[in-house]
């Protein structure tokens, strides 16, 4: 296993490279969406958390992501013994009416295939995206950690309506009408989400890139009267069994399966590592399930973190592991001491099982 570091858009800077490899990080995983550029409410010190207004504007719709932005990237974290094992999140700019089968998704599909060449073409073997109308919304914080640590959490259901121009928590169109979207069934987003993979999958397979799945978090059947695509760990099985291909596979995040009501976080762990169907893994660990759950420090919560990572060692696992996010602690720095202390624990995990 390596270990890796996430970084979001505006975070990717020398200092930033420096930190991740002084952490002991070989890999990044990189956020190219600005989720912190025009939101009200999110601290660019920490993960964004949002509130009913979302995360802010999204992107320039005609300004697609290129080969040259990637290579760019990955030389700047080259020149740091980083090396980018994955892009995450496509922008609600480019894809919005893939999500809401609008009139431009025939278009936004091809803005995706752009996306996917030039990921691959940059040598970025994994594309992680979350195919989700709601996106990660309904979060709140608090000093709920270890030492009066400020986590982030659930505290009950998000059922507030999602405004026309919004998807995936960010806003798309300023001009839309008044009112809200209207909720659609299950099947429907799973059939959205078939489409999609139809279109991508065969590009991907071109471009050597993975498509890597994030799990709904919060893990709740509807998030803001929307549904979800993967909120119980065996509906994973049914994203994988949709193409065999292995580039069809899982951005794994192990907190949020930890929330999720059904089965158990091991046993997911153990199904799906032997399916060889995990891209990378997000290690986060939390106390508590849908609707009300809260985010720990990495050694802390309900998660045995060593038995998870002993079980992808039994399997075979060999790609990244990331940190994901980590409480904030009383400092100077309450963000890059929280990151450290997540990192320096699995790096000492990771030497412990060998």
């Amino acid at each position: 296993m390596k270990l890796g570091f996430g970084l979001y858009r505006h975070q990717l800077n020398d200092d930033h490279f420096r930190f991740a490899r002084q952490c002991g990080a070989t890999h990044l995983v990189v956020h190219w969406v600005d989720y912190f550029r025009s939101s009200r409410s999110n601290n660019p010190n920490d993960q964004p958390v949002g509130d009913d207004s979302g995360w802010g504007l999204a992107g320039d719709p005609d300004q697609l992501w290129d080969r040259q932005n990637f290579e760019e990237l990955r030389d700047r974290a080259a020149a740091h013994d980083l090396e980018i094992a994955a892009i995450e999140n496509f922008d609600p700019a480019h894809w919005h009416d893939v999500l809401l089968d609008g009139p431009k998704k025939g278009q936004q599909l091809e803005n995706l295939k752009s996306i996917i060449r030039a990921v691959g073409a940059a040598g970025i073997p994994v594309m992680g995206y979350n195919f989700s109308i709601a996106g990660v919304a309904g979060r709140v914080k608090g000093a709920w950690g270890r030492g009066g640590a400020e986590v982030v959490g659930v505290s009950g259901p998000c059922d507030t309506p999602i405004p026309n121009g919004m998807v995936w928590n960010m806003v798309y169109d300023r001009t839309a009408p008044s009112g809200y979207l209207a909720p659609i069934s299950h099947e429907e987003l799973w059939r959205r989400h078939g489409e999609f993979l139809d279109a991508i999958i065969p590009v991907a397979e071109e471009a050597g890139v993975t498509l890597a799945a994030h799990p709904d978090d919060p893990p709740m059947p509807t998030v803001r009267g929307q549904p979800r695509l993967v909120y119980q760990p065996g509906m994973y099985q049914r994203l994988i069994d949709r193409h065999s291909s292995p580039r069809n596979a899982l951005e794994f995040c192990i907190g949020t399966l930890a929330e999720m009501t059904d089965g158990g976080v091991y046993e997911a762990v153990d199904t799906y590592s032997r399916q060889k169907r995990l891209a990378y893994v997000h290690l986060r660990n939390v106390r508590g399930k849908v609707p009300h759950y809260q985010e720990t420090f990495v050694d802390e919560g309900d998660i045995d973190m060593l038995r998870v990572l002993q079980i992808l060692q039994k399997n075979g696992f060999d790609g990244v592991v990331i940190p994901d996010h980590a409480p904030q602690m009383t400092c100077a720095a309450p963000w890059h001491a929280g990151m450290a202390y997540a990192c320096g624990w699995l790096k000492a995990a990771i030497q412990s099982i060998g």
